[in-house]
């Protein structure tokens, strides 16, 4: 059985623009999320939000590969830079070898806005400009990215919600696993611009604690009112592990399970029982058990239904082993369609370095969440295996374990 290992990952996120910065906060339990002045001028309920620099991509890439890119294709260029760096993979590599590429992403707002008021103002669609297209499709990331590394192989973006980017995971662990691919690049991007929000905030979604920002995002916790929305990139270089040991390649971890399901109930409503098949398909895949988690990133977004859902998931599945558990998200808000990638590096950081990241802001456990053993304080713990899980509306589930890499054809 061919096994995947990853030996590259970049972050650009509300914690941080590197891998180091990103590592320092989550061990700090420190926040990224605040206001937003332009979400009070339009109009929204609820102004909070991560804060993400935009990067500066002047100087860096050429303008006539600029201008395709969506805010999020930015994000995700920054990422993929660092995870390419980090896996050791350079311009000559790329050419030479044939790299796929699974991005989650579900949305471009701000381009699609953005173009449609040029032609309400200008009545002349050829002013909306010659990247509007490149930058207003779901498929942007990939698009761009692929152009832009020059990618040669599978080329697909994953639409699934705030799973989308742990299905992208998913995906290019299958597609490698069964031999269609040796090294694939994965991730998650997330715009985080006013205009990509405003649907989500009118369905009162968001949290509306805005005196303190940072202590808005409240998983698991019996006060929470709300998710706060964020974003950035995260990407992921997927590769065979033979591979991966023939250049040279510095592994990281082991991506050794993949679950799925589908509620197949109410469009936004989560269900405890889809979260349960989509863990134990991926557990089973992995061939651990329940005592084999040392860890488990929840999706817990910050909403009292979904927190709710996930909960009792896990009371029935992890309850009696005490398994730590934290959301990372109680940091960074819900990063959405990047989120399913960004907390597997958030994960894999907390292996590397033996501490789990605290779910800050949970005080007071609600009758779900009571029976867990959810982190509230950084602790010192060695990682061998985690699991992360990630659910979204229209209810698609995913769920992803990985692996500490050890070097044995035992796994």
């Amino acid at each position: 059985m061919r096994r995947v290992v990853i030996t590259g990952t970049g972050i650009y996120s509300c914690l941080g623009k590197n891998l180091d910065e990103v590592a320092e906060s989550l061990y700090a339990g420190k926040s990224g999320i605040g206001i937003d002045e332009k979400r009070i001028e339009y109009g929204y309920r609820s102004p909070l939000t991560g804060i993400v620099e935009r990067p500066q991509l002047k100087g860096l890439l050429d303008r006539r590969l600029r201008v395709g890119l969506a805010e999020e294709g930015e994000y995700a260029y920054m990422a993929t830079v660092e995870a390419l760096r980090n896996a050791g993979i350079d311009d000559n590599f790329l050419d030479n070898n044939e790299t796929g590429i699974f991005y989650g992403n579900d949305s471009s707002a701000k381009a699609v806005i953005e173009a449609h008021q040029i032609a309400v103002e200008k009545k002349d669609t050829t002013l909306m400009g010659s990247g509007a297209i490149f930058q207003s499709m779901n498929s942007t990331v990939t698009m761009n990215l692929s152009t832009i590394f020059r990618l040669r192989g599978a080329n697909m973006t994953i639409s699934a919600a705030c799973a989308s980017g742990s299905h992208s995971i998913g995906l290019g662990y299958l597609f490698i696993k069964q031999g269609l691919q040796d090294i694939v690049l994965c991730g998650g991007a997330q715009e985080t611009n006013y205009l990509s929000m405003g649907s989500f905030d009118g369905l009162s979604a968001f949290s509306i604690c805005t005196d303190e920002p940072t202590k808005a995002s409240r998983p698991f916790d019996k006060n929470r009112d709300g998710l706060v929305p964020s974003g950035g990139a995260a990407s992921l270089i997927l590769e065979e592990y033979e591979h991966a040991k023939k250049r040279g390649a510095n592994i990281i971890a082991e991506v050794v399970g993949y679950g799925f399901s589908s509620n197949g109930l109410h469009i936004s409503q989560p269900s405890p029982d889809g979260c349960i098949r989509a863990i134990t398909m991926a557990m089973r895949d992995a061939g651990v058990q329940v005592s084999d988690i040392d860890y488990i990133n929840a999706h817990a977004t910050s909403t009292p239904q979904g927190d709710a859902a996930e909960a009792q998931a896990l009371d029935r599945m992890f309850a009696v082993a005490k398994t730590p558990i934290s959301s990372t998200k109680a940091m960074t808000g819900h990063e959405c369609w990047m989120a399913g990638a960004s907390e597997i590096i958030y994960s894999a950081l907390m292996m590397q370095n033996s501490f789990i990241a605290p779910n800050i802001n949970f005080e007071t456990p609600d009758e779900y969440s009571k029976n867990l053993n959810i982190v509230a304080k950084t602790q010192e713990k060695k990682i061998d295996v985690f699991l992360s899980n990630s659910f979204g509306f229209g209810g698609t589930n995913s769920a992803l374990v990985v692996r500490k890499f050890e070097n044995t054809n035992s796994i």
